[in-house]
């Protein structure tokens, strides 16, 4: 007997005739030249073409959100908000090393020398990770220790706020116990007040993420030390 057009290769008992007849009917009869992989199930999940997916942190008070590996590269990108920041907050950091630096011989009150030490530790790595930043980008670095390098206004920067002048840093560093203590804390509560202001007056066109988080450190652990300092001058 023949199914569909196909011959049997030898007679079978009824029941698996019948069985046969779907198997065959479905497979040697009823096949066709289309592509399996194209009969996927969508459920199957993304395939290779898809590309890889990336999840990239939103800004603040903005959720995180998945985007396409090429989209994560198109990311990697700045401003010139970003730039003036990093720029200057390079030499702004190192006066603030140097402050800290007159402390250890200087100071009389342990708070202010823990200060001081604390001052060092965060801000020397934040001066290496923003040279690298600008060096990878093939962006000047600004010298910090060059007094040029705090002038920024010929190149479209806001002035640097905060920084003492030479004149100041002088008088700091004449200075000793319980007088240098009053003075390097009021000195270094405008720094901190100085780079505060430039993180938020360069926040509104930024758009590099890594200095993104950066401006939102230098403003939640610089406001925070400001609260210290404002304590330690109220309690003396």
């Amino acid at each position: 007997m023949s199914v569909s057009g196909c011959t049997p290769a030898r007679r079978t008992p009824r029941l698996a005739a019948l069985a046969l007849l779907g198997t065959l009917t479905l497979s040697a009869c009823g096949g066709t030249d289309a592509d399996p992989a194209a009969e996927a199930s969508p459920s199957a999940g993304p395939t290779a073409s898809d590309g890889p997916r990336v999840v990239q942190g939103g800004e603040p008070g903005e959720d995180a959100r998945e985007v396409s590996g090429d989209d994560a590269v198109a990311q990697d990108e700045w401003s010139h908000d970003d730039v003036m920041f990093m720029q200057m907050m390079v030499p702004h950091h190192a006066q603030a090393l140097r402050m800290s630096e007159l402390a250890p011989e200087r100071a009389q009150d342990p708070r202010v020398l823990r200060l001081a030490e604390r001052i060092e530790a965060a801000q020397g790595p934040e001066i290496t990770m923003m040279a690298a930043w600008l060096d990878e980008r093939a962006l000047e670095v600004p010298s910090a220790k060059d007094p040029m390098a705090l002038d920024h206004g010929e190149h479209g920067h806001a002035s640097m706020e905060g920084m003492l002048t030479d004149a100041q840093m002088e008088a700091l560093a004449r200075t000793r116990g319980a007088a240098f203590d009053e003075l390097y804390v009021r000195s270094m509560i405008r720094h901190h007040e100085g780079a505060v202001a430039m993180a938020d007056e360069t926040a509104g066109e930024g758009i590099d993420a890594r200095v993104g988080e950066l401006r939102d450190d230098v403003t939640a652990s610089q406001s925070a030390e400001i609260a210290r300092m404002q304590d330690l001058l109220d309690g003396r």
